[in-house]
């Protein structure tokens, strides 16, 4: 284990995208006194908080695939309360039970017990999962004493749909974009909807992201009829050339083309795969995709005349880049809530190890950091701000809202 330590802490500190800007602020001698007496993992990501990088993720397969290690539900902070937003393998527990204490500790208490592991500065920001993990049981606000148990991680089953709201309007869902072959897909099945439907509503509230490579082909949809420049001048992304990182993404890409039919995506992963290969060893590069990417002016079409994108904190990595094309588009609304803000650094490598470790770690940091213009901790925010509430346990009030903005512009046309 202390090979395994010594190899994440070399990673951290020379090929993590974000290691001259955070230089000092993690460390090793600290926690590793303690891998052999506590849980590694644990102490593992323990001493990668430091980095205060959501886009870091340290897991061990076997424990994440086989053992119980989930409490079978979901919570949402609001005031002095966690909120039970969605029930998995937990019957006990309904949507909307509110739980006022943990572990004997009230839920204020305990955000200043575990500050460092929330680490967000806003309730509907905050991920409760590891805390819960942490305590016994919990007390809710009818007094009722719940001993908490574990369960098997539920499997994710990703969502691309579309669905007519009425003759006027649809619901194009899209909890990821892991799949551009299922997004194609699910465009080419639906093309005569998208295509004479006038209003869109688009629900990315979750979004555990992908590349961006997957949404190109929506990008003439989004887009207003005289065009957008999606270039940034301003903007830089640096990837972090070193020899170990291209060898890792390098082994990512042969996988990943095995398993993809789109032509475009294709052309995408082979560019990505030149840069790496001809960068290895040169430190912080920027990359050329002008062969896949000539021109970043993208024209739109007449349909759909608006669109409405829904938005979370539970959208990121990609979804965030998503986002901030979306509000490059004069005909777009995005609504709800700021993302999970990702990207300042991304495009994640992983390392793993035959003891049943993986480490999945960014390779390119973004300029607008060295501008104070960072999206960590506040994500991309929405046109419209509609907080979290308990309502939305109770109704789809962004949804509600959605509806009510087409309306609106229903009377424009």
């Amino acid at each position: 284990m202390e090979a395994i330590f010594k190899e994440i802490v070399h990673i951290m500190q020379n090929d993590y995208a974000g290691w001259k800007d955070k230089k000092g602020w993690d460390r090793p001698e600290h926690f590793f006194g303690k891998i052999q007496s506590d849980n590694f993992a644990s102490v593992i990501r323990e001493y990668l908080l430091d980095f205060r990088d959501n886009h870091i993720y340290f897991t061990e397969l076997n424990t994440e695939k086989n053992v119980a290690n989930d409490r079978g539900f979901k919570v949402r902070r609001y005031e002095d309360k966690l909120y039970v937003t969605e029930v998995g393998a937990e019957e006990r527990l309904e949507k909307g039970t509110a739980f006022t204490a943990i572990g004997g500790w009230s839920i204020p208490e305990l955000r200043e017990r575990h500050a460092r592991l929330l680490n967000e500065s806003h309730a509907e920001r905050e991920k409760w999962a590891p805390i819960l993990a942490l305590y016994e049981y919990g007390e809710t606000d009818a007094g009722q004493e719940i001993r908490f148990r574990f369960y098997p991680k539920s499997e994710y089953q990703p969502v691309y749909s579309v669905e007519p709201l009425d003759d006027k309007t649809l619901l194009l869902t899209m909890t990821d974009f892991e799949d551009p072959d299922s997004i194609i897909e699910m465009i080419e099945e639906h093309k005569d909807h998208l295509e004479s439907m006038e209003n869109w509503i688009i629900d990315v509230r979750v979004n555990y992201g992908g590349g961006d490579a997957s949404y190109f082909n929506l990008l003439p949809y989004l887009m207003p009829e005289e065009g957008v420049d999606l270039a940034d001048p301003d903007e830089k992304m640096l990837f972090n050339c070193t020899v170990a990182n291209a060898e890792r993404q390098l082994a990512m890409v042969d996988e990943q083309m095995k398993g993809v039919r789109d032509e475009q995506t294709l052309v995408f992963l082979k560019a990505w795969q030149r840069e790496w290969e001809r960068n290895s060893g040169k430190g912080f590069v920027e990359f050329d995709f002008s062969e896949f990417i000539p021109d970043t002016f993208v024209k739109g079409k007449s349909v759909p005349k608006s669109i409405i994108v829904m938005t979370d904190v539970y959208c990121g990595s990609a979804g965030d880049s998503f986002i901030e094309n979306c509000k490059r588009s004069s005909k777009i609304t995005v609504i709800g809530r700021p993302t999970a803000g990702l990207n300042d650094y991304a495009n994640l490598a992983i390392q793993r190890w035959e003891e049943g470790y993986e480490l999945w770690y960014p390779t390119s940091r973004l300029s607008r950091i060295d501008h104070g213009r960072g999206m960590t901790g506040v994500g991309i925010e929405p046109h419209i701000y509609f907080p979290w509430s308990p309502r939305h346990l109770e109704e789809d009030v962004d949804l509600a809202a959605a509806l009510k903005l087409v309306s609106s512009y229903l009377t424009t046309y």
